[in-house]
């Protein structure tokens, strides 16, 4: 049995536990492609989502009564289910509102009190904006520098650039994708790891593509920060995760002040709390850990090698088809070497056009520059569509995907 049709297991036996997917839009069936940019719920994440809010809801951490500690229960267990899946511990899993706002507490946290003049922040050219912006505000703020590690032609690493780059003696901090959102590339987190420390750099990786699609220990790792968001991963908007190396964490002072991240408070000063609630500050995202929590139960049901199997036989089936179609120029590596994204141009129609038209056929795909203005800049392009699959994708609907862009050529008479 080929990889294709033993991967249809895996969609057969979770397309039925996503009710959005029974609709139609437009009169046809509805072909979601988009689950890089937000991935769809199971019933059972929005289960747990709705029995807490009927059944637990009430201020965790602060109150006596027993509903208080049903809700405190709730929330603090599914920081342990997560905890474990994830390979950290729970009192280095941190809850914050994304993934974009985990980088954040890192930038403006660690970087403020490590950065200075000299300092080097390195990331890449294939970075999403949310692993940029927050290192141009924090070096503007300490007078350290960003630079970028190259991508080369066929959408890797430049690990050379990377090599030269780290060689310099003055980069504080590597931070990179796990797995890039336009060009699916998988990156090896462990082996940067161990160039960053060889180099005396610390490493942050953003898993938001890779927790989805791939098993991740971040013990094993070996980085220093790990930061994922919910909404990617099966689970809620509104709720991400910051993993981190205890002692790095430790010494790090709050990022956000309020109630529950201190120990005591008096007129002229406060002591923190312990961790993780050190960087919590405020009424946390209950509802939305436990849908969290939930998300997780639903990956490790289905078995994360079980997804990852089908979205890399699905990858596999639909990238010669989408390259086959004339004019179609699909950017980043093979797909060996890539997770579950295609991300591609179409000569003579604007990618806007693209997702329109193929949006009129039910079929729905992400168009725009993806938050990565620097690697459009890169590639030459100022956009591309991206098809991004699922757990629940079948190979029928990437047949529906190639179908809709006959048809929009069709439209285009190109």
């Amino acid at each position: 049995m080929n990889a294709v049709a033993a991967s249809t297991d895996t969609a057969t036996l979770t397309r039925a536990e996503f009710p959005i997917l029974n609709q139609e839009i437009g009169g046809k069936p509805l072909v979601y492609l988009d689950s890089a940019a937000t991935g769809q719920k199971p019933s059972s994440v929005i289960e747990a989502i709705d029995r807490f809010y009927r059944e637990d809801n009430a201020p965790i951490h602060r109150s006596a009564y027993d509903l208080a500690a049903r809700s405190t229960e709730a929330f603090e267990g599914a920081r342990g289910r997560i905890a474990a899946y994830m390979g950290a511990t729970d009192e280095t899993t941190i809850f914050t509102r994304n993934a974009t706002e985990a980088i954040n507490l890192v930038a403006q946290v660690w970087g403020r009190e490590n950065l200075g003049p000299g300092d080097v922040v390195l990331s890449t050219l294939m970075e999403h904006h949310s692993n940029i912006v927050p290192w141009q505000i924090v070096c503007q703020q300490t007078g350290a520098k960003i630079d970028y590690v190259e991508v080369t032609e066929d959408g890797l690493l430049d690990q050379a650039d990377l090599d030269a780059k780290l060689a310099a003696g003055n980069v504080k901090l590597l931070t990179v994708a796990h797995i890039s959102n336009v060009l699916g590339t998988i990156n090896d987190p462990a082996e940067l790891s161990r160039k960053a420390h060889a180099a005396g750099a610390k490493i942050l990786i953003d898993g938001s593509q890779a927790v989805p699609q791939l098993a991740v220990d971040f013990a094993a790792t070996g980085a220093d920060f790990y930061a994922w968001t919910g909404h990617k991963a099966y689970g809620p908007t509104g709720i991400g995760v910051l993993h981190g190396r205890r002692e790095i964490l430790e010494a790090m002072g709050p990022w956000l002040g309020g109630g529950d991240m201190i120990k005591v408070v008096s007129f002229e000063s406060s002591t923190w709390n312990d961790l993780p609630w050190k960087f919590e500050a405020g009424t946390s995202a209950v509802a939305e850990a436990v849908g969290l929590g939930a998300a997780i139960d639903f990956i490790e049901r289905i078995g994360i090698e079980n997804i990852t199997a089908h979205e890399r036989a699905l990858t596999a089936y639909a990238l010669p088809k989408i390259s086959a179609l004339d004019g179609i120029t699909v950017v980043g590596p093979p797909a060996d070497k890539r997770g579950g994204v295609i991300s591609f141009t179409l000569d003579g129609m604007h990618p806007h056009d693209i997702g329109e038209l193929l949006g009129r056929e039910g079929v729905c795909v992400r168009t725009g520059h993806h938050c990565a203005q620097p690697l459009m800049r890169k590639l030459g392009v100022p956009a591309t569509a991206r098809a991004s699959f699922a757990c629940f994708n079948t190979t029928e609907e990437v047949d529906a995907l190639i179908a809709a862009l006959v048809k929009a050529k069709e439209v285009f008479g190109i």
